[in-house]
C-alpha cells in the first residue's frame, strides 16, 4: 500500500461515505448501490480505488461480492474513529450499526440478504 493511493481514495466524498456505510457491516455491491446515485460501473471503480488502497476488502460469497472494511488497516482504524465525528460520516454509520442490527449472522460460506 502506497500512502498516496490512500489519500486518493481518501479525497472522494462517495469513497468517505462508502467507508462509513462499511463501518458497521458488510455490505454487497447491490446494497451500497442503493444509497447512491451513480452508475454501477462507477461504483465499482470507487470500491476498486478503495480495495487498491487497502482500505477495504472484498470477499465473494455465492453470486454476491461483499465489501468490509481492512479493519486491520491503520488508516481504516483511523477513518472509522473519525467518521463518528463528521457531521456526514457521524448519520451514515448510525445507519449502517441500524442495518448491522437488524442483520442474521450469516453461516459460513453462505449469502446475507440477496439484492
Amino acid at each position: 500500500m502506497k500512502e498516496e493511493n490512500v489519500f486518493a481514495a481518501l479525497a472522494s466524498t462517495p469513497r468517505r461515505k462508502i467507508l462509513s456505510y462499511l463501518s458497521e457491516t458488510p455490505l454487497t455491491a447491490g446494497e451500497i448501490a442503493e444509497r447512491f446515485e451513480m452508475t454501477k460501473p462507477s461504483l465499482s471503480k470507487h470500491l476498486q480505488i478503495l480495495e487498491h488502497a487497502g482500505l477495504v476488502k472484498s470477499e465473494k460469497r455465492g453470486q454476491f461480492v461483499h465489501y468490509s472494511l481492512a479493519d486491520d488497516n491503520l488508516l481504516g482504524t483511523l477513518h472509522n474513529y473519525l467518521a463518528a465525528f463528521c457531521p456526514v460520516g457521524g448519520p451514515l454509520k448510525k445507519e449502517s450499526a441500524e442495518l448491522a442490527k437488524t442483520r442474521k449472522p450469516a453461516a459460513p460460506g453462505g449469502n446475507l440478504k440477496k439484492n
